[in-house]
């Protein structure tokens, strides 16, 4: 599997997380997507990337969210 294709798989991960749990922090994510922080990253970038992602504020944690 290529690099783009682990960021991919990566992403699905994080949509799967995110829709069966609901909003999550990014160390929250980092935690249960089994992937490095580094490919969390780069795979949270994509998804914000296409608009799939929303950010909302609860106090000092930012949350992310599917769109």
């Amino acid at each position: 599997m290529n690099f783009f294709e682990q960021i991919g798989e990566t992403a699905g991960s994080i949509w799967r997380v995110l829709e069966t749990k609901g909003p999550q922090s990014l160390s929250a994510l980092k935690k249960q997507v089994k992937a490095s922080p580094d490919l969390v990253l780069m795979a949270v970038g994509w998804l914000a990337r296409e608009e799939k992602l929303a950010l909302d504020q609860k106090g000092r944690t930012q949350l992310l969210r599917l769109k």
